[in-house]
């Protein structure tokens, strides 16, 4: 067992860090709802909540939540399932699983993991063929079915929560790019990298990508403490004023993926050094702020036009009265 040094401890002080586990797989996608929840017009908030009260799950996440605003609590607890549903008995993960009776208000129950994130090469890689992973194309498709009035409820109520979900996850550089050897393997956006985090006590051997996925707060960051941190998070980073679209945030975080999220040096099991974490840090803070504006532009969009234009909106901030994982389960 890989044991802390001194001088580790010595660094989380300095830093007045705090060394407890982390998980953007939870408490990322809740601060991406809860910013776009606080960025949506009183309008699209009734139809949000209207969308996501048809959804078989809904009372699950009201149970779970202990918001005093149903709708709220419903949205911000929505943006985790389609991660919850990788432990759920229900669903079936296909390839691996034989299929699961679907249960009514489901389309079907696949686990859909490879929604989630696309290896696109950071370096040019002959014989790989297509990368693995359907983010954009989904973010477009779900995006549609919301914003389309054609949609059935249970359609809409099926595609919210997952977009709500791959917006954040088109945020985080290592689910849109993986490094490829040269006979072709994928590191599976560094979750086939292993590393050292002196920085979590509790996990201080991991992988690369979990390592990005534990940055922005504890899995269990919920109430005041949520709300405490979309606050200081909304007030220090501005709403980006630029319409971009699904594509353009993929490319933002494969340049991240590219430049800054790979530890520097030829280490086999690198260590994480406190610049490199700091630097981490600020990289995910930021990204999971984006992606709570910027959905709350695109819903915004899609439900004041009623058609569907798909993952462009434009991103002036709204009028206000005031979230790829871990190996073995896909990215």
């Amino acid at each position: 067992m890989l044991r802390t040094s001194a001088k580790a401890i010595l660094l989380l002080l300095l830093l007045g860090l705090a060394p407890d586990a982390a998980a953007w797989n939870a408490a990322g996608h809740r601060l991406s709802a809860m910013i776009a929840w606080e960025n949506l017009d009183p309008a699209s908030r009734l139809v949000v909540t209207a969308i996501l009260r048809e959804h078989p799950d809904c009372d699950r996440w009201l149970a779970r939540s202990k918001s005093g605003d149903p709708g709220q609590g419903a949205f911000v607890e929505a943006s985790t399932w389609p991660d919850d549903i990788r432990r759920d008995r229900r669903f079936y993960t296909a390839g691996s699983e034989e299929p699961t009776p679907t249960l009514p208000g489901f389309p079907d129950m696949e686990r859909r993991l490879d929604w989630h994130y696309v290896d696109r090469p950071l370096h040019a890689v002959a014989n790989i063929g297509t990368p693995a992973g359907a983010i954009e194309r989904q973010i477009d498709r779900l995006a549609r079915a919301v914003g389309s009035p054609r949609a059935t409820p249970a359609e809409r109520a099926y595609a919210l929560p997952w977009l709500i979900h791959l917006v954040a996850d088109a945020h985080q550089p290592l689910h849109a790019a993986s490094r490829y050897s040269a006979d072709g393997r994928s590191d599976q956006g560094g979750n086939a990298v292993n590393v050292v985090n002196p920085f979590n006590s509790r996990h201080p051997e991991t992988t690369l990508h979990r390592y990005w996925d534990d940055l922005p707060g504890p899995p269990w960051l919920r109430d005041s403490r949520l709300a405490a941190a979309v606050s200081g998070l909304s007030a220090r980073y501005p709403a980006p004023r630029r319409a971009t679209t699904a594509a353009q945030w993929l490319d933002e975080s494969w340049r991240l993926a590219r430049d800054h999220a790979y530890p520097p040096g030829g280490d086999e099991v690198p260590t994480i050094s406190p610049d490199f974490h700091q630097q981490a840090l600020e990289i995910a803070n930021r990204r999971v702020t984006e992606a709570g504006y910027r959905l709350a532009a695109l819903l915004r969009t899609l439900l004041a036009s009623g058609g569907a234009p798909g993952a462009n909106a434009p991103e002036q901030p709204a009028p206000r009265s005031v979230s790829r994982e871990t190996r073995g389960s896909g990215h």
